[in-house]
């Protein structure tokens, strides 16, 4: 049955409170870390201080000694005990068709560590400054290797193999695209440009660090740990740990401090937390500390890419050809794969007509942390890409940015539009986007700005980006179970996750437009999966598919609950009508309410539980503009303006998809201006506190003008929905960089500027003013 929107206040389309926060700001939030149970452990691990080395021995003799001490284990005992490397399987091949091959992901390092931080023994004791004075003394003898620390360093001639198998290093290479066209098109073309870009290390860093409480009960283990994924998390641990099945193990998931990304999936670290708990018979909980964040915890990003455009002589493209060398680190998982080789390509021609592409992309072993999801997950580094190229262009043709674009940009007509690397985008209106952008930008305006930037000594500049994502693909379906209690209260249970966006609250207001309960009576239930199974919150799917799941599963709750009233009232069920937690005889006043029919049935509660699919993924996308002051005595960069236009669809909550692309545009400011994880050539991490790793500060921009479109909803999904979670991410970062590369061009450097690299902070700006840009780079073949 097709339910009616609800017109409350309550509901879908309004701003309301954010459930979630009334227990979050009274300090009553429940993480990982809050949890203390008897008999409860501390571990902390041994990390390698070497980049690559062999083990040759571990001594924990002095450490096993110590007060306190319950175990330790090193990686031969784990290799032992039948512990296994998390299973990494991707789809692609090594150049010339070799067999894709990795270090093996190990719990604890066995033989061989292959990157500073690894961890290479384990310490459990009774408390925690037990179990790190322990750790501390545990001495490991290392022959050091050969080792090398940057992406293009490790294919150089000569370099230090990571793994043996991969003499190379290109661990992985996938094409895309009609190399033969793509060079005619070059070929003819009127305009070529042509840039080298660098998309750097990030480190995702969530407010909450990991954690992870393992311990059994009876014969089923349980882990609470902070997560994104809690059902993937147990599917891992079933295929690791010896005697371990999905049945037979169990993941609990309260309150997350922050995803991004970077909590999706099992760590090493999880696996060897949960075989301590198996091994000892105590729980066992690992909480950690910023720094192994920094030296063990995924990383973003880390591209470098040679990009070109051809165009005709209107400006028309023609063609996209690029090459990627992709850093995935020494033990590297399948996202670190699947997001530069497969993702990021799909959106390599975002929002513009360009017919043919040629992408080569090479997945390259580096003596570093992994790399994985981050906010955006290969959408940020593609669009980055294309963004840099159009001004590129403009400014080589003399076009205004805005004018080349909308002279790309797919036209309504041509949807549902099929893209060069076979993807259906189902809707959009992308010039309408980016009139309310220039609009909302005053874009017109910008001279006078200009001007009176100049009379205060500062160099103004003005950066646009318009481009779209992929959102919601990695998982098209999601299950939802409802249950109503004779308590008076509706739960919904799903298997998406929160992590501080907010999403019960959105999942409330779309129960509340189907029950028409207030909002207090509806309670979301998330993060354990011995209630529900799915996959999790990443990639913007949470509302796209878990959203919808809250809608057919509660309208299918009524159409129960009007049968169970048909033979509480002896009516005919096509007679009973439902509004507002009650339901009735049509023309009658003989009725039930929802709660008290639940109190009539068995275990006083009655529960339905539905499935809602996607035909495909959303492409949310948008206009975003940026401007920004230069000072050129000391090249420091203030964001004076930012506006952006989106259309995310149909739009739920208000307050929250605002703050999300407010709060992903932070972010994206954040790697443009400050943010790298700085590794030396020997694999030595150099940036692994916040005192080295410069997040976004609050006075490095003024705030935002943020608009949104829903006359273009989701083709999809039946909620109309587009994802929102990266958007503001993916805009924000090309859309400073070209402000900042106006900037630097104004000061009579031109097209120079270009050679500006990520992050423009004030020193490579102020250098970037003085004709100082650094050594070239350059891509091998």
């Amino acid at each position: 049955m097709k339910l009616p929107i609800e017109a409350s206040r309550f509901g879908s389309g309004h701003a309301v409170r954010r459930v979630e926060d009334p227990a979050l700001v009274r300090g009553e939030g429940r993480f990982t870390d809050d949890h203390l149970l008897p008999g409860q452990t501390w571990g902390a691990f041994v990390r390698s201080d070497r980049a690559h080395a062999r083990v040759l021995g571990i001594d924990t003799a002095a450490a096993q000694a110590m007060p306190g001490v319950v175990a330790i284990f090193t990686g031969a005992d784990l290799v032992a005990a039948g512990v296994k490397p998390i299973a990494v399987a991707v789809p692609f091949k090594r150049p010339g068709g070799g067999a894709f091959s990795v270090p093996p992901k190990r719990a604890l390092a066995h033989e061989v560590v292959r990157y500073v931080g690894e961890a290479v023994a384990m310490v459990v004791a009774d408390s925690r400054a037990a179990a790190q004075a322990a750790a501390a003394a545990v001495r490991v003898d290392y022959d050091d290797l050969p080792a090398v620390g940057d992406l293009l360093a490790a294919l150089a001639p000569g370099a230090p193999a990571v793994w043996p198998e991969v003499p190379d290093n290109i661990a992985a290479e996938s094409r895309h695209g009609d190399a033969a066209a793509t060079e005619a098109a070059f070929a003819s073309a009127a305009h070529r440009v042509a840039l080298t870009l660098v998309n750097q290390r990030l480190a995702p860093s969530p407010l909450e660090p990991r954690s992870v409480l393992a311990f059994m009960d009876g014969e089923r283990l349980t882990l609470r740990m902070s997560s994104q994924m809690p059902s993937g998390v147990r599917g891992t641990l079933a295929a690791c740990l010896p005697g371990r099945t999905a049945e037979n193990t169990r993941v609990v998931v309260g309150d997350v401090g922050g995803g991004f990304g970077m909590k999706t999936g099992a760590y090493p670290e999880d696996i060897a937390v949960a075989h301590a708990a198996q091994a000892t018979g105590r729980p066992v909980k690992w909480q950690a500390e910023r720094v192994e964040e920094f030296l063990a915890a995924v990383h973003g990003r880390d591209q470098v890419s040679h990009a070109e455009l051809a165009l005709d002589a209107k400006g028309k493209a023609l063609a996209l050809r690029v090459r990627t060398l992709a850093g995935v680190g020494a033990c590297p998982s399948a996202t670190s794969f699947v997001i530069p080789l497969l993702i990021g390509p799909w959106v390599s021609t975002s929002i513009y007509d360009i017919p043919l592409v040629s992408l080569k992309l090479s997945g390259v072993l580096t003596n570093q942390a992994a790399t994985g999801a981050y906010r955006g997950a290969g959408r940020p580094e593609a669009i980055y890409i294309i963004e840099r190229l159009f001004d590129a262009a403009a400014r080589e043709m003399g076009i205004d940015g805005a004018e080349l674009r909308r002279r790309n940009m797919i036209r309504p007509s041509q949807l549902p539009y099929t893209t060069a690397m076979a993807q259906v985008y189902d809707s959009g209106h992308f010039e309408q986007i980016l009139d309310q952008g220039l609009e909302l930008a005053d874009w017109a305006g910008f001279a006078a700005r200009r001007e009176a930037s100049k009379a205060r000594g500062k160099l103004r500049g003005r950066g646009i980006a318009t481009f779209l994502e992929w959102t919601g693909g990695n998982a098209l379906e999601e299950n939802v179970s409802v249950a109503v209690t004779a308590d008076g209260f509706i739960e919904l249970t799903s298997a998406t996750m929160p992590m501080g966006q907010g999403i019960a609250t959105s999942y409330v207001q779309l129960a509340h437009d189907v029950f028409g309960v207030p909002i207090e009576r509806i309670r979301i239930l998330q993060g354990d999966t011995d209630r529900a199974n799915g996959f999790g919150s990443a990639g913007s799917r949470s509302l796209f598919t878990g959203g919808a799941a809250v809608r057919v599963a509660s309208e299918k709750t009524v159409d129960e609950g009007r049968q169970l009233a048909a033979q509480a009232l002896e009516a005919a069920a096509g007679d009973i009508e439902y509004a507002a937690g009650r339901f009735t005889v049509a023309g009658t006043d003989l009725g039930i309410g929802l709660f008290e029919l639940a109190a009539r049935q068995t275990g006083l509660r009655f529960t339905v539980s539905a499935a809602a699919k996607a035909s495909a993924p959303s492409w949310p996308n948008g206009c975003h503009v940026a401007e920004v002051e230069v000072d050129p005595a000391t090249g420091e960069v203030q964001v004076v303006a930012y506006a952006s236009a989106n259309d995310i669809g149909r739009i739920v909550s208000p307050a929250i998809v605002r703050a999300q692309v407010e709060g992903g545009a932070v972010q994206g400011i954040g790697q443009a201006l400050s943010e790298a994880v700085v590794y030396d050539a020997q694999g030595q991490l150099l940036s692994a506190s916040f005192m080295d790793y410069a997040l976004p500060r609050a006075d490095g921009f003024v705030g935002f003008r943020t608009v949104f479109d829903e006359r273009m909803p989701c083709q999809t999904n039946l909620l109309g929905s587009k994802g929102v979670g990266e958007l503001g991410t993916i805009g924000a970062t090309p859309a400073v960089v070209n402000a900042v590369v106006d900037a630097v061009a104004s000061a009579g450097l031109g097209r120079a500027a270009e050679q500006l690299q990520m992050p423009l902070t004030a020193e490579r700006v102020w250098r970037g003013l003085r004709g100082d840009f650094g050594p070239a780079l350059r891509l091998p073949d």
